[in-house]
């Protein structure tokens, strides 16, 4: 069996999403357990006892007696043990575009959006009588730094999908992976010049595993 530890709007509806597709079409069980962010709308601290990491996602196999972190290799792992006819994986000739974006989904398009959002806290949640001072570096550095870094990275997606529905040659786990940045850009307003990530989410958003995984999980984005 299967336990997806999931906090609500986290990284963690990407593992949920995908064991929905599995469970689609091999019927593999699993179960979840969802735990709510504190008033600091962190992870929980019990989270820890699960995992020293003590953030989501966190995947306990214990077929194998696993206890799994971290969204990439989980999804790796899944495909790996779980996708048998490998109907979430890419052909040979579509690698190479599964592998990067796989990658890239988190380690470039994910960053300068966490920036971007530790900026805005910074500027909003600075005490009274610096917030003046601090909203204005911290407009100065996404100016300067973050707000490039982010049209880069979408505009590179965005050029991809001009001319195919899926990063690679169909669905595959690179596609649950960049969902995710391309949703977190969604929810601040950032995709009105990008038309082929708007039609790209509209495709993901109408999987049947993804709308039963938001019946689990709740909604990616409030």
């Amino acid at each position: 069996m299967l336990t997806l530890h999931h906090l609500n709007h986290s990284r963690s509806f990407r593992i949920l999403w995908l064991l929905c597709e599995l469970q689609a079409v091999y019927h593999t069980p699993f179960n979840i357990i969802v735990h709510e962010r504190n008033k600091n709308f962190l992870a929980p601290k019990q989270m820890r006892k699960i995992h020293p990491m003590g953030k989501a996602p966190i995947l306990a196999d214990e077929a194998r007696q696993k206890t799994l972190v971290e969204s990439g290799f989980i999804i790796e792992y899944l495909l790996k043990y779980y996708d048998n006819d490998c109907h979430f994986l890419p052909n040979e000739e579509a690698w190479e575009d599964y592998a990067f974006w796989l990658h890239f989904g988190e380690s470039s398009m994910m960053p300068p959006l966490v920036m971007d959002l530790v900026m805005t806290k910074v500027a909003t949640k600075s005490p009274v009588l610096i917030r003046p001072v601090a909203k204005a570096i911290a407009n100065k550095i996404k100016h300067l730094m973050i707000k490039d870094s982010i049209y880069d990275c979408f505009s590179l997606l965005n050029h991809h999908l001009a001319d195919k529905d899926w990063v690679a040659h169909r669905f595959t786990g690179a596609d649950i992976q960049v969902y995710f940045a391309v949703k977190a850009l969604q929810s601040r307003g950032g995709l009105v010049q990008f038309q082929h990530l708007q039609d790209y989410l509209r495709r993901c958003e109408s999987r049947c595993a993804y709308q039963r995984a938001v019946e689990q999980g709740g909604e990616l984005f409030s």
